[in-house]
């Protein structure tokens, strides 16, 4: 029986990316002296979200591509660069254990690079490889770090398939290409948010949300964080049950609860936990109207016994239920509580930083009543 191959060889990051970049532009099978291209935000695909490292890959790309491959032209991301059909690269980066062992340590990142051809509707190059952990920043952004909640959509998977879920020739998915134009608002409306201009955030999201492929996650978040720094309470209160209704309609909803670590007590930080009265009220409310019963499930971030983090997610759970309850106690027979450790981690670098928040996150499931 054949040995599988070794693993990647992990090096330093500015390298890695440097290759899997070279790979990328040097062998793409694009006609035409000129290609115009544009950059649809890569991001973590563990996660969905944006990161400081991805911000410096799309950064360090776009200097490459001027220095190295005057061939290309790079173009804003947006509605009228779309309309001239470019080439869109797709990008992902994200922790994964280097020997392939599914619960193992996060010990390396896998960045994935693709070519997207508008004109021809297929994919025409790929650049791939593995980097170190040292000296990389993980954090996400801010539009991503102050979201309440998470949850991959349609969008986000039909990102992610692009990239990693294909090879040279295979044609785009079509459900990526009729998000586009809504996915450029999108990031106008990110950028916005995190320049502090929340007005006009609030304004590309709504413009996003009439477009084909717009009724997106990031959407109802951006929508959310907007009403929020504008002190909208009522905006904020809708947008919020938005987000808890579309958790409720795909049966999984994942809200960001930050704890003190190795406690069953929220952070010490007003400004994160003075809204958390509001979203367990509202996720309460929403699920009674609905008539749902939720499994209301705790985890940890990657950092100490199985067994005490195991423990620790569950009392967290219960401490959750119980806010819920004391609001509304008929509820009681229609919410059980229970804990994963960190078995079902996102990211699972252990830092217990921003850049890890999500994996000490609750999660609410819809079970059978």
């Amino acid at each position: 029986m054949a040995q599988p191959p070794p693993p990647p060889t992990p090096v330093p990051f500015a390298d890695a990316l440097r290759k899997a970049a070279d790979d990328l532009f040097g062998k793409a099978t694009v006609s035409g002296d000129k290609v115009n291209l544009v950059i649809d935000p890569l991001i973590d695909a563990a996660s969905g979200a944006q990161s400081a490292a991805t911000r410096s890959m799309q950064a360090t790309l776009m200097e490459m591509v001027k220095a190295n491959y005057p061939r290309f032209t790079v173009l804003p991301f947006d509605s009228e660069a779309l309309a001239s059909k470019p080439v869109v690269l797709v990008g992902t980066f994200t922790a994964v254990n280097n020997q392939g062992v599914a619960d193992g340590p996060r010990d390396a990142y896998r960045i994935c690079l693709t070519l997207a051809d508008l004109k021809s509707n297929s994919i025409v190059s790929k650049g791939v490889s593995r980097a170190r952990p040292e000296g990389v920043d993980t954090t996400p952004t801010l539009y991503f770090q102050d979201s309440p909640l998470w949850a991959k959509d349609q969008a986000t998977d039909s990102y992610i398939k692009v990239c990693q879920g294909t090879k040279l020739g295979d044609p785009i998915d079509p459900a990526y290409v009729e998000k586009l134009t809504a996915n450029a608002l999108i990031n106008d409306g990110i950028l916005a948010y995190e320049t502090q201009h929340f007005r006009e955030a609030l304004a590309f999201y709504r413009a996003a949300r009439k477009l084909p492929g717009g009724e997106q996650h990031r959407v109802r978040i951006g929508t959310y964080l907007a009403a929020s720094k504008l002190a909208r309470r009522e905006d904020m209160v809708d947008a919020f049950g938005d987000l808890i209704d579309y958790g409720l309609a795909t049966d999984r909803l994942m809200v960001k609860l930050l704890f003190k670590p190795g406690t069953t007590q929220f952070v010490d930080d007003r400004q994160i936990t003075d809204p958390y009265p509001m979203w367990l009220s509202q996720i309460a409310t929403r699920s009674r109207q609905k008539g749902a019963c939720l499994e209301i499930v705790g985890h940890t971030s990657h950092t100490g016994l199985p067994q005490v983090n195991e423990r620790l997610s569950t009392l967290r759970a219960q401490f959750v239920m119980d806010l819920l309850l004391t609001g509304a106690p008929d509820n009681r027979g229609r919410m059980i509580a229970t804990g994963r450790g960190y078995k079902e981690n996102l990211v699972g670098t252990g830092k217990d930083d921003a850049s890890d928040a999500l994996d000490r996150r609750v999660e609410f499931k819809v079970i059978g009543c």
